[in-house]
Formats: C-alpha cells, structure tokens, sequence
C-alpha cells in the first residue's frame, strides 16, 4: 500500500467528469468478466441535465487521488422519494469504485460526511445512482460477465465496505435458466391449460404505441411492486427517459401483456444482452461504434435475454391465475427469444431474497441462482 496521502476531492467540471468516468477503465479492464459501459450512456446518467432523476434528488461525486492520479470514486445521494417512500432519513452512496482498502475507506468517509450534512441518519449502498440504475454490489456470480443494466464489480469490494461497518439490508438475485428446449411438463400443462381459457389473452407490445404502451405497462409495474423493499414509483419524467433509452432494444415479441377479460393484469420485459454487442465497443460509440451497433440490433442473435421486469397488479398476486400469466409470459417469450433470437440462456432478476413467488416461478421453470447483489446499510 502507498505511504503516499490520498486526496478525496468533489467533480466540479468536465475534466473531472470524465476523470470520473474513464477511472472504471483503468481499475477494471483486467477483469476478463467485466463489460465496459457506454461512456455517453454514464455521462448522461451523472449530468443533472440529462437525467430526469436529480429533480428529486442531489448528489455529490468525488474522486480520490495519490500522487495526482485518480484511484477511486463514489457518488454520495440523498433521494427525496427514497425519504419518503421509507419514512427513514436514508441517504445512499454508489458509482463506487477503489483501487485498495485504503481508498475505499476515505471515499466511503467522504460520502458518510456529505449524507450527515444532509441530516441524514443512515447510509445505505451502492445505488448507481438509483435503484433504478444498478443497485447493489455483486458478491456472487463473477465467473461470468454481467447482463444489460446489470453492474459487476471486483471481489474485494466486499470486505472494504464491510470493513466500513456496513451489514446486509438486502440481497437481489438474478436466476438463469436454460431457454432453448421446453419448459417442464407442469409449466407446459399449465400454459397449456391457459390456452384453452378464453378469458385469458397474451399479446405482444405495438411498437408503433410505445408511449401507451410504456404507460400501460409502468401503470402495472407501479400496483405490482408498490409494497416491495425499496420500491421508489419513477415520474413521468423518468418514464421517458428510460423510454428513451430502451426503445432501440425494444422487440415487439419480447415484451407481453397479459390480458384477463380484455383487461391488462400482467406483463413481462425481456431485452437482448446488449453487453453481447457492445463489449468490444470499449465504450465508444464514435466514430464506428454507433454504426456497428445500428448493424448488430437490426437483426439481433445473442446468447443470452434478460428479464429486468415483470409483474402482476396487486389484486391477483398469490393466486393461481397469476402464477399461470406468469408461465404463460415466461414460455411466449421463450419460444420467440430461442426461435426468432437464438438465445440459449435466459436471465430472470434481480428478484428480491424475500419474494418467494417470483423464486417459486424461477424454480419451477428450472431457473438457478446464478448472481448475488448485496446492499448495505449502516446507522450515521
């Protein structure tokens, strides 16, 4: 370990953003399981003038240096949803990123001390920069790289941020499951037994509707979640601006909508890893990367989809019927992902520990733990 002083300093400008940025390069390039994120994709993500999220919420970035070279980051954040929605004074840190233990104890100092002046009484993290986002550090699962919107970061992170005082609030998993071959014979039963039920209807997404469409589906997503940990109801605002960004990677035959007589109850996105095609990106889109990825998506063929949401409305979670959209969804979208897409493996999560109906479904469909995120929490 350097004898050198560390320096832990706030971003101010545009030479520090990208300071900021470019750091996950130089700490993780090593890593052969760690896929470079789009550069314009994060700049847009920090910058409060791009990112709907910063009208409810602040936060500050900082940078450690030694010898005048960047060897660390973090975002310290206090969401006035986050508030609001836990009725706890919880601020949250994230974007964290540490070339050794010393660094990511000043840095984690750092963010403790911009959340206490905000009042806050309790530390919660990472969240890069919302659950939204990436939420979550990986402890379980680095053999393999991680899927689209997913985060992945060194194993030693652990112990640092426990080193800190941090303990587990909450875990998340992701479940992989083979895509190419049936579902069990009790899922296809039970799909089968929907089909003849003239009550029940699955249809794809209309891409031409994407904005009632994204409502429909947000509208659910805001009923079916809006008791689980963490759950913060995103703005319309916010809406768009993820709209905005997925649309590119929107397919009609991978999104559904669960229909029960004619009214919609359920649904399901699935998305093709798009860390498959921009990996080799490096992380710039310009001046070729945009044209290749134009090119890769036009007629997608990946090895693996991912699920980052699905839900069913309130009303109907724990029933049969719900458990029976579910496999109804999972097995329409499986033919077309493995069919039209060739995926092989697909990729359900994350999925709260606590939420044993979704972790029933994932294991009925032959689905495994394959990736552990962990957040923290500590009292200030």
């Amino acid at each position: 370990m350097s004898s050198s002083p560390i320096i832990i300093r706030p971003v101010e400008d545009a030479g520090d953003r990208k300071a900021f940025v470019d750091l996950a390069w130089t700490l993780n390039r090593a890593d052969p399981n760690w896929v470079p994120p789009l550069k314009t994709e994060v700049h847009s993500l920090i910058d409060p003038r791009t990112n709907p999220w910063f009208e409810h919420a602040e936060a500050r970035l900082f940078l450690a240096e030694r010898d005048g070279e960047p060897v660390g980051r973090i975002s310290a954040q206090v969401d006035r949803k986050v508030v609001e929605a836990s009725g706890r004074a919880i601020g949250q840190w994230g974007m964290f990123e540490a070339a050794d233990a010393e660094v990511a104890a000043e840095l984690i100092a750092r963010a403790e001390d911009f959340l206490r002046g905000r009042r806050m009484r309790f530390s919660q993290g990472p969240f890069s920069l919302s659950i939204w986002d990436e939420p979550g550090l990986l402890i379980k699962g680095f053999e393999q790289p991680p899927t689209v919107m997913m985060g992945h970061n060194s194993p030693l992170y652990e112990a640092w941020v426990e080193a800190a005082g941090y303990a587990k609030a909450k875990d998340l998993f992701t479940c992989e499951l083979p895509i190419d071959r049936p579902l069990p014979p009790l899922v296809q039963r039970i799909v089968a037994s929907g089909e003849r039920n003239p009550r029940i209807r699955i249809r794809k997404v209309d891409k031409s509707r994407f904005d009632e469409e994204a409502a429909l589906i947000l509208g659910i997503l805001n009923d079916a979640w809006s008791e689980n940990w963490g759950f913060v109801p995103l703005t319309d605002e916010e809406i768009a601006y993820a709209g905005k960004k997925l649309k590119p990677i929107v397919y009609e035959d991978l999104i559904r909508v669960a229909e029960v007589d004619g009214e919609p109850v359920a649904f399901m996105i699935t998305l093709p890893d798009l860390n498959e095609f921009t990996r080799d990106l490096d992380g710039h889109l310009f001046p070729f990367g945009w044209a290749k990825l134009l090119w890769r998506l036009r007629n997608p063929r990946v090895r693996t989809v991912r699920v980052p949401l699905m839900g069913v409305v309130k009303r109907l979670q724990s029933t049969r019927l719900a458990s029976q959209l579910a496999f109804m969804l999972i097995e329409y979208i499986r033919r077309d992902a493995h069919g039209r897409y060739g995926a092989s493996r697909g990729e359900i999560g994350w999925i709260l520990e606590d939420n044993q109906g979704m972790r029933s479904i994932a294991e009925t469909t032959e689905g495994s733990i394959n990736k552990v995120y962990r957040i923290y929490e500590r009292a200030l």
